[in-house]
């Protein structure tokens, strides 16, 4: 009866596996027809890895796909003029200072332009903004312009929004009414 079990859970891994699989292809094919600028085997680890991280962290997917689009369309060597850098666009302080909760071993900026490590930051990061502001907006206008700024808006005003945030959303909008949403058993 045992083995009979453990045969029945390989299979229903197998179809799991299977279902993650095409919608990883189904991404890949989206971010290509939309143009970023990455290999295919690069762009499917890339993928895996998002998805992996945004399940482990409770984040949609296709927020962290709109927020790396919008920060850095998928470029992952990008270094703005205010030093933040790669995919999630991080600044070096932040990430040496959170690297050990979001699972990095910090070695250096290096890091930031190795995309596990990126996204496993910014995923990290956005989650507990979003955790800390309990408003998909306010979070995503504490990661663009940072938490102090961002409290002293909201303290004035209602909803906090800049171009910024407005971009991302319309990206994460976009991509939801494209890209499925992630199987919960996945």
């Amino acid at each position: 009866m045992g083995a009979a079990v453990g045969l029945a859970n390989k299979s229903a891994q197998a179809l799991d596996e299977s279902a993650k699989s095409a919608v990883v292809e189904r991404i890949v094919a989206y971010l290509k027809g939309n143009k970023a600028d990455m290999r295919e085997d690069n762009l499917k680890a890339l993928v895996h890895t998002v998805c992996d991280q945004s399940k482990q962290r409770d984040l949609d997917y296709r927020l962290v796909l709109a927020v790396i689009k919008v920060e850095s369309n998928f470029k992952r060597d990008v270094v703005s003029s205010k030093g933040v850098q790669g995919l999630f666009q991080i600044k070096p302080s932040l990430a040496k200072y959170i690297a050990k909760d979001a699972g990095v071993t910090w070695n250096g900026t290096q890091c930031l332009h190795e995309p596990d490590n990126n996204i496993k930051l910014g995923v990290y990061h956005l989650s507990r903004l979003i955790d800390d502001f309990k408003s998909l907006p306010a979070a995503l206008l504490a990661y663009n312009t940072g938490t102090k700024k961002t409290r002293a808006q909201q303290a004035g005003k209602g909803a906090p929004k800049n171009a910024f945030t407005k971009r991302v959303m319309k990206e994460y909008r976009n991509n939801i009414s494209v890209l499925p949403e992630m199987d919960e058993s996945e």
